[in-house]
């Protein structure tokens, strides 16, 4: 498989996971870019015994986690005034913006795997078999996994809503 057709193959993927964590179309479309030229710097490397979606994935992740520590996103700045937001899934159901800050903020402090789990099932799409092969786990584990992370939230948003 020549490089063209992997992009070909993997952009709309991993544009999509990374959509999926930044909530922005402009920094999603730039980091995959990134991703991507990492990706055929180090092609022979990749040796073959992962998905090379999976492959791709962590250096999406990784490259935007030094997106953010160079942009100080993580720090409170407000965001920049270019900055075009993207309505997902979750937050088109939620009608309250500040429940939907409310989980943001819940799901950035979540502890992994159930973050990550729940972030490429809801922003990202992906199926739990394929969520399963990213961890080396099987699709019913990323059922699971996503079921746990669901209730966690919906119990914190319970809990707010009470007090």
């Amino acid at each position: 498989m020549d490089f063209d057709s992997i992009y070909q193959s993997y952009f709309k993927d991993v544009y999509l996971y990374v959509l999926g964590m930044s909530h922005n179309k402009n920094i999603a479309e730039e980091i995959t870019q990134e991703t991507f030229v990492k990706a055929m710097k180090a092609i022979d490397s990749f040796d073959g015994r992962k998905d090379i979606r999976a492959w791709l994935f962590t250096i999406a992740k990784n490259t935007y986690f030094t997106y953010c520590k160079r942009q100080n996103i993580f720090t409170g700045h407000p965001p920049d005034e270019n900055t075009e937001a993207l309505e997902t899934p979750i937050v088109n159901i939620i009608s309250n913006e500040e429940t939907a800050f409310q989980i943001h903020r819940f799901l950035h402090n979540m502890r992994e795997p159930y973050k990550e789990i729940f972030t490429l099932r809801i922003f990202g799409e992906l199926p739990y078999e394929q969520i399963g092969l990213l961890f080396g786990k099987s699709g019913n584990w990323a059922r699971v996994i996503y079921y746990r992370a669901k209730k966690q939230i919906i119990e914190h948003i319970g809990g707010k809503q009470d007090e």
